[in-house]
């Protein structure tokens, strides 16, 4: 099930994911605090609609809060983020326990590799729990000490996060798509319930269908059938599939859906599942119009531009070009890794778990 060129897919997938991310995270806090109005009327106000490149740096017109280190012509490496940390963290997580992945597996690798300032939510509110019940030497391999669903049990557990750790756990099972789900479950199952869990695994199942050499709306069926029926996750892929000839799609998602918290996961799934469907041969468009939807950007355009660049077809090179393989993380002990050498580990892993 693995395609002869599955290790360029691979690394556009690194590259993809990358570059929507910092995309997305140059207006990621203007997006959510000022509303999607705003960030397209900036947008307007540079010239950089359609958006098809890094958002200019406009020093008169931009907010404060415009994040100038991932503009154009401003970057010269990543900036560290959550959602890359979650993908460098899955790949830790595979690398040490492959396929036998539980979840304490994930809450100790959080404990000693993940700082609780690059946490936020429902992540943030599941490593409280860890620290207030664990017990001590739990890090070190002692048994929790309590039932690990309670750190599930917050008011975040529909929101995004789960959906942002899942992408890896898709790209190492090329055409094992049940693989991927539980995998993708695994982790999520740490700080997630319900929605939150079903946006995880349609992440992960459509990796690994694009993964093996397999279409998007192919991809997209099979993610459907793997969460439940009746599901709000379920029933805004089906939206976003009606949308997907429609320019306005995006708006019209977020209005169906406009009393969701910005960083809920099915508004957000939904802009995704759109982007990919809509400009499914066009990886500019894709993560251009995902990001210019506004919610949450850097989430969505690190999605979107994962997904897309598994397909195989060529990345635009003015992509990743700026940031010129140099990926920041906020892990410990670790501030910057080499894309080659994150394309590389990938592969070994996906290798043993075909093994």
């Amino acid at each position: 099930m693995i395609p002869d060129d599955y290790e360029a897919r691979i690394r556009a997938a690194w590259q993809g994911r990358i570059s929507g991310c910092m995309l997305g995270k140059a207006v990621e806090l203007f997006s959510m605090r000022q509303g999607t109005d705003e960030l397209q009327r900036y947008l307007e106000d540079v010239q950089a609609r359609p958006l098809r490149d890094y958002i200019p740096f406009d020093a008169e017109r931009a907010p404060e809060i415009l994040l100038k280190g991932c503009c154009r012509e401003e970057m010269s490496a990543s900036l560290a983020d959550d959602d890359i940390n979650y993908s460098v963290l899955a790949l830790m997580l595979l690398e040490a326990h492959g396929s036998h992945l539980q979840t304490e597996d994930v809450a100790r690798a959080w404990l000693k590799h993940l700082p609780v300032g690059s946490t936020f939510t429902a992540e943030r509110a599941a490593y409280k729990t860890l620290l207030s019940q664990g017990a001590e030497w739990f890090p070190e391999g002692a048994p929790l000490g309590f039932d690990i669903e309670a750190c599930a049990d917050n008011p975040f557990n529909d929101w995004i996060g789960a959906q942002i750790r899942a992408d890896l756990y898709g790209w190492v099972s090329p055409g094992r798509p049940e693989l991927a789900a539980s995998l993708a479950e695994t982790d999520a199952r740490l700080s997630h319930q319900g929605e939150g869990i079903y946006g995880a695994v349609v992440i992960a199942v459509m990796g690994s269908v694009l993964a093996s050499g397999g279409a998007m709306s192919e991809a997209m069926s099979v993610a459907r059938a793997a969460i439940p029926q009746g599901s709000a996750c379920r029933e805004v892929i089906d939206l976003a599939e009606s949308l997907r000839a429609q320019a306005d799609g995006g708006a019209r998602i977020r209005q169906v859906y406009a009393d969701l918290n910005v960083v809920h996961t099915v508004n957000n799934l939904g802009l995704v599942i759109w982007a990919l469907l809509r400009h499914s041969d066009d990886f500019s468009a894709a993560i251009g119009e995902v990001v210019t939807e506004g919610l949450d950007t850097d989430c969505n355009g690190a999605t979107v531009g994962a997904l897309w660049a598994l397909q195989g077809k060529p990345l635009p090179q003015h992509w990743s070009a700026p940031w010129q393989g140099r990926v920041g993380v906020s892990l410990a002990g670790q501030t910057e890794l080499d894309l080659e050498g994150l394309v590389q580990r990938t592969l070994k892993v996906a290798s043993s778990l075909d093994a």
